[in-house]
């Protein structure tokens, strides 16, 4: 077994009517609430934000990419540096995924909105060279540069990284592959999965601790099996990644269809996952913690999450609001949603000012928070469906 020394997980409190729970994670760098929302600093920054605003907006845990840290500066550099935590200036708990997406990602010759970065161009697949079991080979997309990256080089960047939570090295599959190539792969990822975790403990120095990651794509059987080896083995939490199907009935059919088999003392993290709706339907399931980009995405087009509208959000950039001079919420205690009218954002928007990004960023972001604060509430008094009807304007 690995010790995780500084960490630790405990569940608090269960909804007595479905898989909800609240709990505390404990980490080197503090401990948070569950469930929580982890937002995302790509590469290093919560886009738009700095820390002090994501202390303003009452955030608990950040992450950042592997991937495009290992390219820009490169972990040496952050290494040198002191740490992400110091190099970005983020005192609380970190969390670094392991690079599984964008193996993904290349491999399909597409990217997220939120990584296309620089040129807006997006990949293409002639940056992945290859996927073996040995891991996979592409190019750089700032210089060309051929790189490889395997479960060990993952685990070396991840400590260099030094963030408290780190997740194994995986191959995310896309949804429209077979059920044949979908069970290599997972068969693949568990492999890499056991030499993630002999090259962790090699070099384990006592600030950082392991997820496993379970994928499976949209099949349930390859899900329960790859559920139950990472309970089996000696992770200190659990992910849920890769592909969830095409629809929001299939993606809540993949939870479903892992949950039982998770290991039930850890915390369960969902990868990339993360609007209000989603909030709700799998907090019920047992999640603990979700990250997604939108809450910072939706900023940078100027929609903001409102409490109680159906839909989540208004889009600041619609005409309706021109002359609006009603804040976006005075009761969060935030400045940035209460001293600024609708009508101003609108027009920072329209003049393309970066301050409008900036403002919804931080709004956006203290909403969720403010949701993550009111289901960690409801779940001990059997209040979830109730809280869900106030925030969905249901």
């Amino acid at each position: 077994m690995i010790d995780y020394p500084g960490f630790s997980f405990e569940v608090t409190a269960r909804d007595p009517k479905s898989g909800a729970r609240t709990g505390r994670l404990t980490t080197p760098h503090g401990t948070i609430e569950t469930p929580n929302y982890i937002f995302c600093g790509t590469k290093a920054t919560v886009k738009n934000l700095s820390p002090s605003q994501l202390k303003e907006a009452r955030t608990d845990i950040v992450l950042s990419n592997t991937y495009h840290l290992m390219l820009q500066p490169g972990a040496d550099l952050v290494e040198k540096m002191g740490g992400l935590h110091k190099f970005m200036g983020w005192s609380g708990p970190l969390l670094t995924d392991s690079g599984g997406f964008q193996v993904f990602s290349l491999g399909e010759g597409t990217m997220a909105n939120e990584i296309k970065g620089r040129s807006g161009k997006g990949h293409d697949n002639r940056n992945l060279l290859e996927i073996t079991e040995e891991g996979c080979v592409f190019r750089s997309y700032l210089d060309g540069q051929v790189i490889r990256l395997t479960p060990e080089s993952a685990m070396d960047i991840q400590r260099k990284l030094g963030a408290d939570l780190l997740m194994q090295f995986d191959e995310c599959t896309p949804y429209h592959v077979d059920r044949d190539y979908t069970a290599r792969s997972m068969e693949m990822s568990l492999r890499w999965g056991d030499r993630c975790l002999a090259h962790f403990e090699k070099n384990h120095g006592g600030r950082q601790a392991l997820y496993g990651i379970v994928q499976g794509g949209v099949y349930t059987d390859l899900r329960r099996t790859s559920a139950e080896y990472t309970a089996d083995r000696p992770f200190f939490g659990t992910a849920i990644g890769g592909c969830l199907g095409g629809t929001d009935e299939e993606m809540a059919d993949v939870v479903r269809g892992s949950a039982p088999y998770i290991h039930p003392g850890r915390p369960v993290h969902f990868l990339g996952i993360g609007r209000i709706r989603d909030v709700f339907t799998f907090v019920r399931m047992g999640i603990d913690t979700f990250d997604c980009v939108i809450p910072t995405r939706l900023a940078r087009h100027g929609t903001a999450f409102m409490r109680g509208v159906r839909g989540e959000t208004v889009n600041l950039k619609n005409a309706r609001y021109r002359d609006d001079a009603s804040p976006l919420d005075e009761t969060l205690g935030l400045p940035a949603s209460a001293q600024f009218s609708k009508a101003y954002i609108h027009h920072l928007l329209k003049a393309n000012e970066n301050l409008a990004s900036q403002i919804l960023a931080q709004h956006n972001v203290a909403t969720i928070n403010r949701l993550m604060r009111e289901v960690r509430g409801a779940i001990p008094k059997g209040r979830l469906d109730a809280l869900e009807k106030e925030w969905l304007g249901l």
